[in-house]
């Protein structure tokens, strides 16, 4: 019993430092996308796993649901982590580091020039060829995985560094859901449009007028019709999680946030990179890396990112929108890098681009992959070097 007792509160403090360390989930990812990709090209594995992933969920289909478990994870369980996102979103919009004019200006700009030249360096690449709908596939920023690479410099990266990178990233994924909800939907169903407008308003009454706990079950059920809906409608159905999310008083973002940080990062986002990185490495696949495609991919995370993210930095310098503080050149190009990371949202976006095209699908996330691991390798290696020469001045960006 005493045994017990000693090792008990020892385990579970362990478990707790694990689930709240940044670098904890991109390791997780790693080693969800090492495992699939092995699974899946191993002759005895390769077809049982490829086939558990594309079998169908018995009566989904005739229910009108996602009906293969592939299908449920990408439209059902990613659901919730757009909801953890725009919660994330919310919060620092309201009481965070984007809650001011002034505040969010600085990352906002930098992000949206992150989003627009890894596209328009896609569409040079791919922009008259059939997979010019993959062009959003660069665009998109892995909160976790960067700001975890980040987080393996220690104590010498300035507080400002982290919180500019955050912002940016966070802000990147609200672009990211915009081109979702614009630009890789289907057909537009306007009756079901409708109803998600109904529902919505109907959370936003019980949520302000209701009791905490049944006002929560209530607008959790509503919630789950209205994601229905929204499946309905034609817009993809993750953004009635964010949807959800923006429409959740104050006093609750707290309590949503830390009850969904261990299913959303430490058990649906494993799932889904076990389910989306089941990649066939065929010859045809590894031809693919050569093509418009892929280059446009890589190039776009690669090259875009840190373009884009250091000229709009640059800008607003020579302009006096802002000051550099203890941030140099040197840092914001380390950052660009680590903002090429795109795996989960990129990811994501490649199913959305390429729905019918299994080896589009796989040119395109086997060219995330790649594209991801350069950048973290490229923007590790760079800022320590860059602090290693010269430890950076614990100085806020005013």
């Amino acid at each position: 019993m005493s045994t017990n007792n000693i090792s008990s509160p020892s385990s579970s403090s362990l478990f707790k430092r694990v689930i709240s360390d940044s670098r904890s989930l991109g390791v997780i990812l790693l080693l969800c996308t090492f495992i699939s990709l092995i699974l899946t090209n191993i002759s005895l594995t390769g077809a049982l796993y490829t086939g558990f992933w594309n079998s169908e969920i018995p009566w989904f289909h005739h229910l009108h649901l996602p009906h293969t478990v592939t299908h449920f994870i990408n439209d059902a369980l990613m659901t919730l982590f757009f909801f953890h996102v725009a919660i994330d979103i919310k919060r620092e919009a309201t009481v965070g580091e984007l809650s001011t004019p002034k505040r969010m200006m600085f990352p906002a700009i930098s992000a949206v020039f992150g989003v627009v030249f890894p596209v328009f360096i896609f569409l040079l690449f791919a922009g008259q060829t059939n997979y010019s709908d993959g062009w959003a596939i660069p665009a998109a920023t892995d909160i976790a995985f960067s700001l975890g690479i980040l987080s393996l410099l220690g104590k010498v990266v300035p507080h400002s560094l982290k919180v500019f990178l955050t912002a940016l990233a966070i802000i990147d994924d609200l672009c990211a859901i915009v081109i979702i909800a614009l630009f890789y939907g289907s057909n537009l169903q306007l009756q079901w449009l409708l109803l998600v407008l109904l529902l919505g308003v109907i959370i936003f009454f019980v949520n302000r007028h209701l009791p905490n706990k049944s006002g929560t079950l209530i607008m959790i059920a509503l919630g789950i019709l209205m994601w229905y809906a929204m499946y309905q409608s034609g817009i993809h159905a993750s953004i009635a999680g964010v949807i959800l999310a923006f429409l959740l008083p104050a006093d609750k973002m707290t309590s949503f946030e830390t009850k969904l940080h261990f299913p959303v990062n430490f058990l649906i986002i494993p799932i889904f990179a076990l389910a989306n990185t089941s990649i066939i490495i065929s010859s045809a696949a590894v031809t693919g890396l050569g093509s418009p495609l892929s280059l446009g991919i890589i190039m776009g995370l690669l090259l875009g990112k840190p373009l884009g993210i250091t000229l709009a930095v640059y800008m607003m310098v020579k302009l006096n929108i802002i000051r550099m503080g203890g941030i140099r050149w040197a840092h914001f190009i380390g950052v660009g890098f680590l903002a090429g990371i795109g795996f989960t949202m990129s990811i994501f976006v490649s199913n959305l681009a390429f729905p019918d095209n299994k080896l589009f699908g796989d040119i395109a996330k086997l060219s995330v992959l790649i594209a991801s691991s350069l950048a973290m390798t490229v923007g590790y290696i760079w800022l320590h070097t860059v602090f290693k020469k010269r430890p950076s001045i614990q100085e806020d960006i005013p």
